[in-house]
């Protein structure tokens, strides 16, 4: 008999990408066992999919768990979502998510069930990393003035760095996350706050496959969740509208919906019930202008309760070169030595999902990190994710846009 590899706890979320994974570990030659993480869900669909993971599982012949999460996700995801919202600004849900819950709690339990590794169905590659190697791959920026040469400098918020010197590097010093083979699939945005002790423990067994090939593979393995369709939006709510949602949680505050220029067009019900680039607003506006272009919203003025409108999408209101970042997180610990003993270092970046890598330095200026882009950027929301990489393709870490 073939020798294990080791055992592996995969979390299974009853769609085809979970699946796929949990099979390729399987012919891979690990003990796969499958789990099903219960959260927190609004519109029923967390039993169906904990049905499809069942389902999977049983067709794979292996084990499987159903690990009951949901105090734990209201909480970390949930609340932190509603109370960001609450503040004007835009949070990331499915970050908070992977930090705290998947590669949080059920990275602890499975290691303390006597797991090896654990697995999930993100599209993302676990690689050797760049900066172990003899060619660095992030150029100093020159011109880029040091103001601070503190080991313990701080982001906004106060918070100081966060990388990986407080765990153990024991095998996991040369491990470096980088973008999927399918570009449009790619989830390494929504990873930047792992550490390399927690990657030392992962694998992502479908990073090196398009979705078409997952899909294929799931077909050939006749897995039951082959055909299932993806989710869109927050995993959370399901068919649930956000705007909704919140409504449970945050009392309509009616304020004036205003132009870049001053004119008072309309109404909104609540400006947390809004975010930077958002183009249908759910209101009549007064517009006399009928050839007017659509308005984005480009600004919120949580003191006067004023949405601010800008006129076409490409308003210079709509597009930002600078922003401060704060709980800041590098997966190597090379790099805040790096950035300050050069003043900085060019790096690539993206301010949202699938959003194009764009050139940008990052810099330290009075103890606070920020990210400069070369040329502006648009729709740019404070409580998202500016997430890092290298020209290689590597995910370098990310912080949370001020």
């Amino acid at each position: 008999m073939t020798k294990s590899k080791g055992k592996v706890f995969v979390g299974m979320s009853g769609g085809v990408d979970s699946s796929v994974a949990a099979y390729l570990l399987q012919k891979q030659g690990y003990k796969v066992t499958g789990v099903y993480i219960r959260g927190y869900n609004v519109d029923g669909c967390a039993e169906r999919d904990a049905e499809d993971a069942r389902r999977a599982a049983e067709h794979l012949g292996i084990l499987f768990y159903v690990f009951d999460m949901e105090g734990e996700y209201k909480e970390s995801v949930v609340d932190y979502m509603v109370s960001a919202y609450r503040d004007g600004i835009t949070p990331n849900p499915d970050v908070m998510c992977n930090k705290d819950i998947k590669f949080g709690l059920f990275l602890k339990k499975a290691l303390a069930l006597g797991a090896d590794y654990i697995a999930t169905g993100h599209y993302v590659k676990l690689r050797q990393n760049s900066l172990s190697r003899t060619e660095r791959p992030l150029a100093p920026a020159a011109s880029v003035a040091l103001r601070s040469r503190s080991q313990n400098s701080r982001p906004a918020g106060g918070q100081a760095f966060v990388t990986s010197e407080s765990f153990s590097r024991k095998n996991s010093s040369s491990l470096g996350l980088f973008e999927a083979k399918d570009k449009n699939k790619d989830q390494s945005y929504f990873l930047w706050t792992l550490t390399k002790e927690q990657l030392k423990y992962c694998l992502f067994p479908i990073g090196d496959y398009t979705k078409p090939q997952v899909r294929e593979i799931a077909r050939k393995a006749m897995l039951p969740t082959a055909e299932k369709k993806d989710s869109q939006g927050i995993c959370f709510l399901g068919q649930v509208d956000l705007e909704d949602f919140l409504k449970q949680y945050l009392p309509e505050k009616p304020g004036d919906i205003v132009t870049t220029e001053g004119a008072v067009v309309g109404q909104h019900e609540g400006i947390y019930f809004y975010t930077i680039g958002q183009r249908h607003l759910g209101v009549d506006l007064k517009v006399k202008n009928p050839d007017h272009k659509p308005y984005y919203v480009a600004s919120k003025d949580l003191a006067s309760n004023t949405l601010v409108v800008a006129e076409g999408d490409n308003h210079p209101a709509l597009f930002r070169k600078e922003m401060e970042l704060r709980q800041v997180n590098f997966i190597d610990e090379k790099l805040p030595p790096l950035i300050r003993a050069n003043g900085g270092i060019r790096i690539l970046a993206r301010v949202r999902y699938r959003q194009p890598l764009a050139q940008a330095e990052l810099k330290i200026e009075n103890s606070k990190l920020k990210i400069e882009f070369r040329e502006p950027v648009k729709f740019v929301a404070p409580g998202q994710s500016a997430v890092f990489y290298a020209k290689s393709g590597e995910m370098l870490g990310g912080g949370v846009i001020v």
